[in-house]
């Protein structure tokens, strides 16, 4: 059995077969609704059930409450339909453009750059090329069904290799296998490219580019693409880290602000000790945006890094600083027992 699903104000329509949620179904259908963690997790694919029903699968209640599924609200990747759909949703142009792949990779270099914190680059086969948008991930294919996602942080035109920023968890089903036992050569297989977190190259607003830790992995590839396009427009890097050694590519950032009279760079550290000597700025890395501009109301943010960074980020930006939210683009580290990359 299927149902059709209409989406509003597109009109765009699609199959969704019975047992299967609607993000799936549209992702299928190369339908561009917003999506992150595709597990319940992060909210970015929230929408509304105009006419129909569906049953949703477990997820997490900050992403989606009983008042807001009361009220119509959706969380699509984890809503399987009852009946035909029409459900609103706010289309992401250029999601289907790329096909989304299956591929094996072999691991080419891993460069351990703090005692938790591992580049890892991955080298496709010979006849083989990952068409991707920069800020989207890759899924790693692992035993029992289960998936981890890492962003890739090179921008699309240097994509003789993958590289993935990865921290450490230790008691993390992958993260441990990264840091102790994984080595050169070994092969992997991954899905990709995923998500709706990229650069809007459509838009000439200055750009406020906020990341937490490993979250600066698709910032930085998103930045690469900028500044290949030859982007004129604004761009200012907000990186917060609990201890400087956290900022593990500080010089890259330097480095950019030194060659590109349009980027910023702005590191931010939270938990400082004596012996770091840290003389930059402190505190949470999203209110030095906000000390900064005050009003955001001509600017696009992009976001990526701890759950409770992002989630502020978004409240306070569009509260407090009248940044519209629909130029608000994040990807936050949420998954399955919030575990999504380890």
């Amino acid at each position: 059995m299927s149902f059709q699903v209409t989406v509003q104000p597109s009109g765009h329509q699609f199959t969704c077969e019975e047992g299967e949620t609607v993000l799936a179904a549209a992702i299928r259908a190369n339908i561009g609704l917003p999506y992150g963690c595709k597990n319940g997790a992060c909210g970015s694919c929230k929408g509304k059930i105009l006419s129909g029903s569906v049953t949703h699968g477990v997820h997490q209640e900050k992403a989606l409450s009983a008042a807001d599924e009361e009220r119509g609200g959706s969380l699509f990747c984890c809503a399987k339909p009852s009946t035909d759909l029409v459900i609103e949703a706010r289309e992401v142009a250029g999601v289907g453009d790329f096909p989304i792949k299956k591929l094996p990779t072999r691991v080419a270099a891993v460069e351990k750059v703090t005692d938790d914190v591992a580049i890892v680059s991955l080298q496709l086969p010979a006849n083989e090329r990952l068409q991707y948008r920069a800020g989207q991930y890759i899924e790693f294919l692992l035993k029992d069904n289960k998936r981890r996602s890492y962003s890739m942080a090179n921008a699309p035109h240097l994509d003789e290799r993958i590289t993935l920023h990865i921290r450490h968890m230790p008691g993390g089903l992958f993260t441990d296998f990264v840091f102790n036992t994984m080595k050169e050569r070994d092969i992997l297989r991954f899905e990709g490219p995923l998500g709706t977190f990229f650069l809007r190259e459509d838009s000439d607003k200055p750009m406020i580019l906020l990341a937490s830790g490993t979250g600066f992995a698709p910032i930085k590839a998103i930045i690469e693409q900028a500044i290949h396009n030859g982007a004129k427009r604004p761009m200012t890097l907000y990186w917060g880290g609990r201890r400087p050694k956290d900022l593990y590519m500080q010089q890259l950032c330097e480095e950019w602000a030194r060659s590109y009279p349009n980027f910023t760079y702005v590191p931010v550290v939270s938990d400082a000790l004596p012996e770091d000597n840290w003389s930059g700025r402190t505190g949470f890395v999203h209110k030095a945006v906000m000390e900064d501009f005050p009003d955001l109301s001509g600017h696009q943010v992009y976001a990526c890094g701890a759950p409770i960074v992002v989630e502020s980020a978004k409240k306070e930006y569009v509260a407090q600083c009248r940044l519209p939210e629909e130029e608000f683009y994040a990807d936050a580290f949420t998954s399955e027992a919030d575990l999504a990359h380890a």
